[in-house]
């Protein structure tokens, strides 16, 4: 799960991923694992979340389990330009009616794909139809103009109005190894407009929590 990666793959990846476009890559969080992402520094693989006393407390998951990509858990599930839709859909049913909940998207610096670790994966890694690799091509993999998906045979196929900087199944994935840096976040968006305040407030309030832009964007929600 760890494969190397030298300085020069990493700057292919990172080309690649200016070539077409690719400006942000996304991480969906609720306001609870919001708290937990400041106080660590990162965004935390399943398995330290679980490992971490303190977040244990404050951390909400955004799935029942993760039975079905097990052998995965070490890695931080991030998409490429748009939010899963499907999965943040999931979430949202995972949690109680009336939890007091709500969710923000962390945006990070694309530089991030060239990390020694990161494996790139076509569809939603639970997939048994999933094509995973790593380097220039595994990202170049997720751009292909047919893509399997699910598990009965379907295929993602690139329309003509797709964004260059889409991947061609929207729930494609990218695997980063253990953690993310906050040190690599570019943004914070929210859902709803009074939002913007509280995130602000928490950015300003945890120790070394990094000074990005709070945005308003309901359509980065909608996918």
């Amino acid at each position: 799960m760890n494969p190397a990666v030298n300085d020069e793959n990493a700057a292919q990846i990172v080309a690649f991923a200016k070539t077409r476009g690719i400006t942000e890559i996304l991480h969906f969080t609720t306001n609870k694992g919001l708290i937990g992402v400041l106080a660590s520094g990162a965004v935390l693989s399943r398995d330290l979340l679980d490992a971490d006393a303190y977040l244990e407390h404050i951390y909400t998951p955004n799935c029942t389990d993760r039975l079905k990509d097990a052998g995965w858990t070490g890695c931080v599930n991030l998409s490429i330009s748009r939010v899963n839709g499907s999965m943040l859909g999931y979430s949202r049913g995972w949690h109680p009616v009336g939890e007091e909940l709500w969710w923000a998207v962390l945006a990070f610096d694309p530089v991030i794909l060239g990390a020694p670790g990161v494996w790139f994966t076509t569809t939603n890694n639970t997939y048994p139809v999933v094509g995973r690799a790593v380097g220039e091509a595994g990202l170049a993999a997720l751009f292909a103009p047919r893509v399997p998906w699910g598990k009965y045979g379907s295929i993602k196929s690139r329309r003509r109005d797709d964004e260059p900087y889409w991947t061609t199944c929207p729930q494609a994935e990218v695997l980063y190894p253990q953690k993310v840096s906050t040190g690599h976040l570019t943004k914070i968006y929210v859902h709803e407009a009074e939002h913007v305040d509280a995130v602000a407030g928490l950015l300003e309030a945890v120790p070394g929590a990094p000074r990005v832009p709070v945005v308003h964007n309901p359509e980065v929600f909608t996918w």
